[in-house]
């Protein structure tokens, strides 16, 4: 590989579209001892369905074929393992967990390695070979050391019912292979990133270092004791290219391979300190780094909570426009008359020679699907591991309860029901943007409305899934328990789209036209004679009508 220059890597930080949320959450940091990670979705072109791979023994010799997640295109051939595991969606059978944000990196290494394995099968491949996080690392660096990775930089979130790790990964270039490094997160602390690499310093192995091995040591990392794992040339790859020059102990990753920027600051980092500072106490210091100073405190990579957390705290968590900051996406004038916290592409723009930038939240309107994933060490595997899997933006989903060891995908959800380019009448994705983007004519009255009815359904979920598992659990025939879990999934995933359904229709009655009926129920009032009562018309708020005014008020005004 020719030497990369140092100038001209910092000349061409990636740049392309921020896109995705995670949040870790260890067992001592849950009210329950559940590991959590959550993961959004957020690509234009991502259609919300859940992917269904069953178990299978493979016979000697046979190939598996990985398509390019994105494009979709043929990539690589690679010799199958002997037994792959069930997996739906983003979780296994045995209650792995994977999710990811891209962050791209420095060129050339944002363009990944010519031929290998792209971020998306690197997930799906290490959740059908592995049973736990220290194996999914394993199979990961494997992977990528003998295939290749064609692919930028990613961050990794991955959970299984006893830990929570999360790892940095960016390619070579045009050398084969990766470099990257995964901690653990400590037991009592949560953790998140946002397509921004996360990892800076890190423990280096030696005589004085028990809990941190390079991948040369791979075999160790089943050692409980090891709490961070690097690839072996993660430091020399760097000096090699002129990116670092200091000692072992100083190197950082993220300031490496994926230095700080406004946007990386704005756009990512500000998603991830949304999220530490609903949960955690004193994250107000790191605000002046999230508004986009990178001189300011640098936010941590894992804080401990105020208070343990639920999954309905985790499903919170991924809901936010930065309310309550300076940030507020519900405040300046882009949110319009009723206050509606998104802002339409491209997110940067210019007004007389001047840049400026959209804030980009944790919810966002281009959601394809997100999910919270929670693993549970007390319950059997196919029990256990539950992804609570919803479509479209966060703020107005709903997270329904999927089992790890559910076998019959809800109609819903289903692959091939629907897609970005096809409308289909029985897909959650299309039921869910409907209501949403109509949401977003009158938004600050609407998205009551639609919380009423999310909050109904959670709460029901939550409350159901936690009673049927204890009773479950004592069930000691596998057949017998999987067809439970196919029915209870399937019986949600049902209850949920007849109750969207009904809210949909709903909203069309009461806010037709944009005036608000009065409402018994579902249904408008009416008159003793059935008429429809009169409906209310709030005015546009004296600050809207202040800005009409402004702006053409000399056309308008009496005269």
């Amino acid at each position: 590989m020719k030497r990369i220059l140092l100038t001209a890597l910092l000349l061409a930080v990636a740049t392309a579209s921020p896109a995705c949320t995670n949040l870790l959450v260890s067992r001592g940091a849950s009210t329950d001892g559940s590991t959590f990670i959550t993961y959004a979705a957020d690509s234009h072109t991502r259609y919300g369905q859940l992917r269904y791979c069953a178990a299978a023994d493979h016979q000697p010799g046979e190939t598996l074929r990985l398509f390019n997640y994105g494009s979709l295109r043929f990539q690589i051939e690679i010799p199958q393992a002997a037994h792959t595991y069930q997996v739906v969606g983003f979780i296994n059978e045995q209650q792995l967990a994977i999710g990811e944000t891209t962050w791209g990196g420095i060129a050339p290494l944002d363009k990944g390695n010519a031929t290998g394995i792209d971020y998306g099968n690197l997930i799906y491949v290490a959740l059908q070979r592995a049973r736990n996080c220290r194996e999914a690392i394993s199979v990961m660096h494997e992977l990528v050391s003998t295939y290749g990775y064609a692919d930028g930089g990613e961050s990794f979130s991955i959970a299984d019912p006893d830990e929570v790790w999360i790892m940095d990964i960016v390619s070579k270039g045009s050398e084969k292979g990766a470099v990257w490094v995964a901690r653990r997160v400590p037991d009592g602390y949560i953790s998140g990133h946002a397509n921004q690499a996360r990892i800076t310093t890190f423990p280096h192995e030696g005589r004085k270092v028990k809990n941190s091995i390079s991948s040369k040591n791979l075999k160790r990392i089943f050692d409980p004791e090891v709490e961070c794992v690097y690839s072996e040339d993660v430091v020399s790859f760097a000096r090699r290219n002129g990116l670092f020059s200091g000692k072992d102990e100083e190197f950082s990753f993220a300031d490496t391979y994926n230095p700080l920027t406004f946007s990386g600051l704005r756009a990512c980092e500000a998603r991830v300190y949304a999220m530490f500072r609903r949960a955690a106490d004193g994250m107000q210091r790191y605000e002046a780094y999230a508004m986009g100073d990178p001189a300011a405190e640098r936010l941590p990579l894992w804080v401990m909570p105020s208070r343990k957390l639920t999954v309905q705290d985790c499903m919170a968590l991924m809901r936010d426009h930065f309310e309550g900051t300076p940030m507020d996406m519900t405040q300046d004038v882009g949110a319009g008359p009723f206050h509606c916290p998104y802002r339409w592409r491209p997110m940067d723009f210019e007004v007389d020679g001047k840049k400026y930038i959209h804030e980009r939240a944790i919810s966002t309107q281009q959601t394809g699907f997100s999910f919270v994933a929670q693993c549970r060490k007390w319950l059997p595997s196919k029990l256990g591991g539950v992804i609570w899997f919803g479509v479209d933006d966060t703020y107005s989903t709903v997270y329904c309860p999927i089992y790890c060891g559910t076998t019959q995908i809800p109609v819903c959800f289903e692959e091939g029901n629907g897609s970005m380019s096809q409308y289909s009448e029985t897909a959650a994705f299309w039921l869910f943007n409907r209501v949403s983007n109509f949401c977003y004519l009158r938004y600050d009255s609407m998205i009551v409305d639609v919380q009423h009815v999310q909050r109904e359904l959670e709460d029901a979920f939550v409350a159901d899934e936690r009673t049927h598992a204890d009773r479950w659990a004592r069930e000691d025939n596998e057949i017998r328990l999987v067809g439970e879990l196919n029915r209870f999934s399937n019986d949600r995933a049902e209850r949920m789209m007849r109750r969207w359904r009904e809210l949909d229709h709903m909203l069309l009655l009461k806010y037709m036209d944009g005036n608000i009926k009065y409402m018994k129920g579902d249904r408008p009032e009416v008159t003793p004679t059935g008429v429809v009562r009169f409906p209310q018309q709030p005015p546009y708020p004296e600050k809207f009508l202040r800005q009409i005014v402004d702006d053409h008020g000399d056309v308008i005004g009496e005269r």
